[in-house]
């Protein structure tokens, strides 16, 4: 699996580009199963995954584990109903970002799966943590395709299940 993606993987200008994983079936079904495969056995509930590369390998990992799919939308997308919101800390290029979560979409008593591309400051996992204990559920845990996460951070952030680390990614 791990070569499913450094197969796919490149950097165009300065910038990580996975989305080649996207259009090759094979490799986005080997890398949605790595993903899964940790937390296959573990309760999860849901599977909740950060506009818009966490809603494609969420969703996919949500099938693969066979549970729902809860969406975190970015501030301006629309999102009917009651939602729960918070702002993150600056990410890695110093921006920050509202993630909302639609009330109704958690439960107490649901142990979630978050799934991203990439954990780096892990300002939006910890809000995403934030957002889905407000409702009542918990966290089971990150999969990600990069896990970048400074170790300071790794244990407020809780488990963290990365395909490769960003030292193994070719140099940019």
């Amino acid at each position: 699996m791990t070569s499913a993606l450094l197969d796919r993987f490149r950097w165009v200008d300065g910038h990580a580009d996975v989305w080649s994983v996207f259009r090759d079936g094979k490799s986005l079904a080997a890398v949605v199963r790595a993903l899964a495969e940790p937390f296959r056995d573990a309760g999860v509930t849901a599977v909740c995954g950060i506009e818009s590369r966490g809603f494609l390998l969420g969703g996919a990992v949500a099938v693969e584990l066979g549970v729902g799919f809860v969406a975190v939308r970015k501030a301006a997308g629309l999102f009917p109903g009651e939602k729960l919101a918070r702002e993150t800390a600056p990410d890695y290029r110093g921006l920050r970002q509202v993630l909302r979560v639609q009330r109704s979409a958690l439960a107490p008593g649901d142990w979630v799966l978050l799934v991203d591309d990439w954990i780096e400051t892990g300002s939006q996992a910890l809000v995403v943590r934030e957002l889905v204990s407000e409702a009542g559920a918990e966290l089971a845990g990150c999969a990600v395709l990069v896990d970048q996460l400074d170790p300071e951070l790794r244990e407020r952030v809780g488990r963290v299940h990365g395909l490769l680390s960003a030292e193994e990614l070719p140099p940019g």
